[in-house]
């Protein structure tokens, strides 16, 4: 059984896995507006890029929702702000603003379409509840894109059975509305007996890796092994492994990834030992408005999460006071160093040291809508 992350009903509202707390007790917080959506993102009480996107949609939703039964006026007036709002809660993961323009344009299309007010409210969360199973359909469908890409690979380099496969970050269940990008692979990968091994780095600062697919993994009965991000190349020395797979929280025009700090180590480490590695990520992942990875804006966060360690809640300081740090949460992977970028739609062909995304987008998403 795959973790939840989060529910959604009409009647029942929003409910949210916080992540802060896995894997000691489930506790879901209820998200009642927008407001509610834009805290749980900024706070890391939710993360990974699909889930952030829907968090925030389906935030805003309920509140759409209520204010429709209140009869309130102003209604595109109102979505507008609210959405230009949660685009401020975090800066690199693209997911969130192509998600909230993709709901512009219903709001957008809703007004020139004529309807009142109410209309537009529920306009507006009928396609935020579509783009919730839009998400796990397209979860699934990286998994089975990423798992043939991984077993053509091998094959290619004459090994047959399962994978060794390596992560980075937390790319699940719950950092998605279900089932997961990168790790949804693994699970793929599991579900047709081909994944010997999942090898999980820890993550630091924020050790999403120990905390969640730790967790995912043995939640779900996958076969897993943690280490410390600092091991990932004596393993590849003395163990060998047939894959890294990572998920993504920009991918621009010519290939180059934004992902969670450490995977661009990750990268270099897999080209010097000889390992493929696969960048997931769905269509809402892809901006094909920056062309360079060096355009791409990175968060940084607050030194205590470096300088201390948090246990059951209690913040216990390791590092000496007085030290200066820099705490960038992402890094940009060269499309040079990535093998395949795999998406909902299938693996981006590459080009000799890049990725054509532009030309790709648009090919798949008329594909997507039947055109």
């Amino acid at each position: 059984m795959v973790l939840e992350s989060l529910h959604f009903s009409r009647d029942g509202g929003l409910e949210v896995l916080d992540q802060l707390q896995v894997p000691q007790k489930k506790t879901y917080i209820r998200v009642k507006d927008s407001q509610d959506a834009w805290t749980v993102v900024r706070n890391m009480q939710v993360r990974g890029a699909p889930l952030l996107a829907m968090v925030s949609a389906l935030g805003l939703a309920v509140e759409a929702l209520e204010r429709a039964k209140a009869k309130r006026e102003g209604a595109a007036e109102w979505l507008r702000e609210r959405m230009s709002f949660l685009k401020t809660s975090r800066p690199t993961a693209v997911n969130l603003f192509n998600t909230m323009d993709a709901l512009g344009k219903v709001v957008e299309d809703a007004v020139a379409s004529g309807r009142n007010d109410q209309q537009i409210y529920h306009a507006y969360a009928d396609a935020a509840e579509q783009m919730l199973e839009e998400d796990v359909k397209a979860n699934k469908a990286i998994g089975d894109a990423g798992a043939d890409a991984i077993l053509a690979a091998m094959k290619a380099a004459g090994r047959d059975g399962a994978a060794r496969v390596m992560t980075i970050c937390n790319t699940g269940a719950l950092a998605t509305a279900g089932w997961g990008t990168a790790l949804g692979v693994l699970r793929t990968l599991h579900a047709r007996g081909k994944l010997e091994r999942a090898y999980c780095l820890e993550t630091r600062p924020y050790n999403q890796g120990a905390r969640l697919t730790a967790f995912e993994l043995v939640e779900d009965g996958l076969p897993g092994t943690l280490i410390c991000d600092s091991m990932a190349a004596a393993l590849m020395q003395r163990c060998g492994l047939d894959a890294c797979i990572v998920g993504a929280d920009r991918v621009v025009a010519n290939g180059d990834s934004a992902n969670k700090i450490g995977t661009y180590s990750l990268a270099v480490l897999s080209r010097h030992h000889g390992v493929p590695f696969y960048v997931a990520a769905p269509l809402t992942t892809l901006d094909v408005n920056l062309k360079h990875g060096s355009e791409i804006p990175i968060e940084e966060r607050p030194d205590e999460e470096l300088c201390s360690l948090k246990v059951e809640g209690v913040s216990h300081r390791v590092a000496a006071p007085g030290i200066g740090v820099w705490n960038p949460a992402f890094d940009v992977t060269p499309a040079s160093l990535i093998s395949g970028i795999v998406t909902d739609c299938g693996l981006i062909p590459k080009r000799s040291q890049d990725f054509d995304v532009a030309a790709f987008v648009p090919e798949k998403k008329r594909k997507v809508n039947g055109q």
